[in-house]
């Protein structure tokens, strides 16, 4: 459930050349990193924010530098349950990524180098948690609880049954 709904989006509209395709799939990549909503073809979302603002910006330009087209936009939605909803997808999606962290922290035969990767990647599907997805503290705990096993100091295994 989404707890809080931003008044604003910042919305990206752009349309890139299909051939070379190494641009395209950069942008596209960026906007997954972001966590950005899709709303349709060429059409993506975030709350708005200076930072999110600002993002969208850059990739703009990086658009137009390899002869796309593109408006950075800030919106409202007509309706309150058009933007409940694309917040809910964005939600799900980082769900999905949380449960990903939780299956693989249950994983056999980790050790600290895994724990460092997990901690690094939940970080990063924080940065884009722009709602508090529900499992965004049970990833957490997850690692938290590998990290504990993991740990051979000598405090840590004298503690050990």
């Amino acid at each position: 459930m989404v707890t809080q709904l931003p008044e604003t989006w910042v919305l990206l509209s752009y349309r890139m050349p299909r051939e070379p395709s190494t641009p395209r799939i950069a942008v596209w990549r960026k906007l997954k990193n972001l966590g950005v909503g899709k709303l349709g073809d060429g059409l993506v979302a975030l709350p708005n924010d200076p930072r999110n603002k600002e993002q969208l910006e850059w990739l703009a330009g990086e658009i137009a530098e390899n002869d796309g087209e593109s408006i950075v936009w800030v919106a409202t939605t007509a309706a309150r349950r058009d933007g409940k909803k694309l917040a809910q997808e964005m939600t799900d999606a980082r769900n999905v990524e949380y449960q990903a962290l939780v299956t693989e922290s249950q994983t056999d035969g980790l050790d600290g180098r895994a724990v460092s990767r997990l901690r690094r990647e939940w970080r990063r599907i924080d940065r884009r948690d722009y709602f508090g997805a529900t499992l965004r503290d049970q990833a957490r705990l997850a690692i938290a609880d590998l990290a504990d096993l993991t740990d051979t100091s000598p405090d840590k295994a004298e503690a050990r049954p």
